[in-house]
């Protein structure tokens, strides 16, 4: 069976898929081929159900939940650090308000947590790609920039100030850490085959984290601008015991965050979170 496994083009993603794309995890009975896309285009893909198995923001799924289950496997969790909006000069989060903030899209969660933390509406989102919003915000053509990916750990190199960690201020707010991204899985696949393809992306992540000097050696292609001791403090970020399972302070911190965004008019309720 052709199993579309689309992922983000980036070096937690990439460390997560490095046991199954270079066979040190067997497919089973699966022929695995590896998309990947940014994560917007994922989300988007995400909404008219095109591939089996794929990465979305928390922010995208009460949109696909009709379609999609997230896998208890594969989370991109932000404990006590996330998203970072980055200004040219020192700026306080207040004054963020009614700025010209560069995005990476509108479904990320990244977008969702800073209308949580600035209200609905208190800015204006001009939507970039994501390792485009620091030369953006260095060229004056926003006003500050969301930054996600390895954005979060070279702002530095450009000038640029830290206004807010998103994390930071969600973990401050509720104690839990901030879902940024999950893998979800069509429920048309079935209950077997969506549990053996779990079990399957499972596998890959612990082949990663036990075999890590050569999975980050694996990622490090994939991360602009990084060195490799950038590339393993990055994806010790963003894979770890999380991934391996949401766990039930991961599973509380998708529910209210989806919660609050439905609140908040930002997102549609999702009053069922569903985990394979």
């Amino acid at each position: 069976m052709l199993i579309r496994l689309a992922h983000s083009p980036d070096p937690d993603d990439a460390f997560m898929f490095y046991g199954l794309s270079q066979g040190g995890v067997g497919p089973g009975p699966y022929q695995f081929e590896h998309i990947l896309e940014d994560i917007q285009s994922l989300n988007d893909r995400a909404l008219r159900g095109e591939y089996e198995v794929t990465a979305i923001s928390i922010h995208a799924y009460p949109h696909v939940a009709d379609r999609y289950a997230l896998t208890a496997c594969g989370s991109s969790m932000g404990d006590d650090y996330g998203p970072m909006v980055v200004t040219r000069s020192p700026t306080t989060l207040e004054e963020l308000k009614g700025m010209t903030i560069g995005i990476p899209g509108k479904m990320t969660t990244a977008f969702l947590t800073l209308q949580l933390a600035l209200g609905k509406g208190a800015f204006e989102p001009r939507v970039v790609m994501f390792d485009q919003i620091p030369d953006e915000v260095v060229a004056g053509r926003v006003d500050a920039g969301l930054l996600i990916h390895e954005g979060q750990l070279t702002y530095e190199k450009h000038g640029l100030h830290l206004v807010v960690d998103l994390g930071v201020w969600w973990k401050e707010r509720t104690g839990l850490p901030l879902p940024l991204g999950g893998n979800a899985i069509r429920r048309d696949l079935g209950p077997d085959h969506c549990r053996e393809i779990a079990r399957i992306i499972r596998a890959s992540i612990q082949y990663g984290l036990d075999n890590r000097d050569e999975a980050v050696k694996y990622a490090l292609q994939f991360g602009r601008g990084l060195d490799q001791q950038l590339a393993d403090r990055f994806v010790g970020m963003y894979v770890n015991e999380w991934t391996l399972d949401y766990g039930d302070r991961g599973r509380e911190a998708v529910r209210r965050l989806l919660r609050d965004g439905a609140a908040a008019g930002l997102v549609p309720d999702s009053s069922v979170v569903d985990f394979i």
